[in-house]
C-alpha cells in the first residue's frame, strides 16, 4: 500500500518557460523528502499578470481551471512565494461569492504550500548528502515573505547543507523591482530598485544569490551580468537538490559561438 502524499506539482510559467531545471529540483526535492510527484499536464498560469492588471473575468476563469486540474492531490506545491500566494489567498477572494465555487476554492487553498514552505512545515527532507561550497545571500521575494510568512524555511534548509556559508544581505526584504508586470510598467523605477539591490548583494561578499522566485532571481542575474559581476545566481531548489550542473541563471547556456 502507497502511504506517499500525493503532491501535485505547480511548475509556473517563468520555470517552464526559462529555467526547467527548478522544475526537475522540486521533483527530486518532494521524492526525497518522500512524496509522490505528479505535474498535471491541463496547468497553465496562476493568473497573476490578468490579476494584478484588473483582469477579474479572466482571472476567475484561469482559477477554476487550475482548481480542476489540481483536483485529487493531497498537496499543491509551486517552487514560487508569488504564484503560491496567489493560488493560496487571492483564488479564495475571487470565488468568495461563487456559491459552486467558493468553498472549492477555500479547501484548495489548504493544500497549497510553496516549496521551502512545505519541506520544512510539513515534511521532513533530509539533505545531509548534499554539499555546497559556497558562501551564499538570500533574497527574500515580496509574496513568499509578506503572503506566506516565509523567511526562516529556506535559511533553515540551506543551514542543513555541508559547504555553504550564509552571509545575510542588509535590507534583504526590500523589493528588488522585478514585481511582475511592475518592471514593464514602470522600467525606471525598476532598474533603480534592482540596481541598488545589487549592491546590497555585491556588499554581502557572496559568492551566489539565491531565492525562491524566479522572476526576482532573472531580474538580479540580468542587473549583475549587465555589470560583468561573478556573482553566480541560482534558485534555491537547485541549490538544496544539488542540480548546480547547468550555468547559472542569466548565463550563457553554451560558449559555441558558431552558427
Amino acid at each position: 500500500m502507497n502511504n506517499k502524499p500525493k503532491v501535485g506539482l505547480f511548475v509556473t510559467c517563468l520555470v517552464d518557460l526559462y529555467r526547467p531545471n527548478v522544475g526537475f529540483a522540486a521533483i527530486a526535492l518532494l521524492e526525497k523528502s518522500g512524496c509522490e510527484v505528479v505535474v498535471p499536464e491541463t496547468q497553465t498560469c496562476c493568473g497573476q499578470p490578468a490579476f494584478n492588471n484588473g483582469d477579474r473575468a479572466s482571472t476567475i476563469k484561469i482559477a477554476k481551471q487550475t482548481i480542476e486540474a489540481f483536483s485529487g492531490f493531497d498537496y499543491i506545491v509551486a517552487p514560487s512565494g508569488s504564484c503560491a500566494g496567489m493560488l493560496k489567498h487571492h483564488y479564495p477572494e475571487l470565488l468568495m461569492d461563487q456559491t459552486q465555487w467558493s468553498d472549492r476554492a477555500s479547501e484548495f487553498a489548504t493544500r497549497v504550500f510553496e516549496l521551502t514552505c512545505f519541506l520544512v512545515d510539513i515534511m521532513s527532507i533530509d539533505l545531509s548528502q548534499t554539499r555546497f561550497d559556497s558562501s551564499v545571500t538570500y533574497h527574500d521575494s515580496c509574496s513568499g515573505l509578506r503572503e506566506l510568512n516565509i523567511k526562516a524555511q529556506p535559511r533553515q534548509l540551506l543551514g542543513n547543507i555541508d559547504g555553504v556559508s550564509l552571509n545575510e544581505m542588509e535590507d534583504t526584504e526590500v523589493c528588488c523591482g522585478f514585481g511582475g508586470t511592475f518592471c514593464v510598467k514602470f522600467p525606471e523605477i525598476s532598474e533603480r530598485m534592482v540596481s541598488d539591490k545589487v549592491a546590497l548583494v555585491e556588499q554581502s561578499g557572496a559568492d551566489v544569490l539565491t531565492g525562491g522566485d524566479l522572476g526576482c532571481l532573472l531580474n538580479i542575474s540580468g542587473r549583475l551580468n549587465r555589470m560583468a559581476s561573478p556573482i553566480r545566481v541560482y534558485h534555491v531548489a537547485e541549490i538544496l537538490a544539488g542540480m548546480i550542473d547547468e550555468p547559472a541563471i542569466g548565463e550563457p547556456t553554451s560558449t559555441n559561438t558558431q552558427p
